[in-house]
């Protein structure tokens, strides 16, 4: 089976995530897209993140629609912090019918280096790189063959830009699946008391 995986934080989820992944899937073919919920990226502060229980339930609700979408919640039981390749790892050794593609945006592409076994994450998988705005790609005749950019719609709906709206009272139904906007309200995530 072909698995395209989508790690973040989704704090909170938002329909840009959910317009890559359906992009990825129907483009490449993907059987499923898994969303890997990552209770702590390493490279982000833990500050502003809502509890991962809240984000593993929005990430939740935001997929439940479309059944080719499932989240992953394995980083839970990995011991922290947690790393896109030994994440990889422990998906392998326990799927190892699937075939996993790494879905990323190009802000993530151009900090690859500064990812833990990046050169071995890039011998050993698919990946599906996708525009963002401000961080361009380079030409892909220039890479290897399993290393794909692709022309995505540039979405530049961001979660910390959510974030601040609801810190500052604005209400954005519209950016988010209505289950996870009435999640987030019914617990009062992002706002400020």
């Amino acid at each position: 089976m072909k698995v395209g995986l989508l790690f973040g934080s989704f704090n909170p989820v938002h329909i840009g995530h959910s317009a890559i992944a359906n992009y990825m899937y129907a483009c490449y073919r993907l059987e499923e897209v898994w969303w890997v919920v990552t209770p702590q990226n390493p490279l982000k502060t833990a500050q502003t993140l809502a509890g991962a229980s809240h984000r593993l339930a929005m990430a939740r609700l935001a997929v439940a629609a479309f059944p080719p979408f499932r989240v992953c919640d394995i980083e839970f039981s990995l011991p922290a912090p947690t790393y896109t390749i030994d994440t990889l790892h422990a998906l392998q050794e326990r799927y190892p019918q699937h075939e996993f593609y790494l879905i990323i945006g190009s802000d993530n592409w151009l900090q690859l280096p500064k990812w833990k076994g990046f050169k071995q994450l890039l011998s050993e998988v698919e990946l599906l790189v996708y525009p963002r705005l401000g961080y361009e790609l380079p030409e892909s005749a220039q890479n290897p063959s399993n290393i794909h950019f692709t022309d995505a719609p540039r979405l530049e709906i961001s979660s910390s830009f959510i974030r601040s709206a609801f810190a500052k009272g604005l209400l954005l139904p519209c950016f988010l699946s209505p289950e996870v906007y009435q999640y987030i309200m019914q617990y009062q995530l992002y706002q400020t008391p």
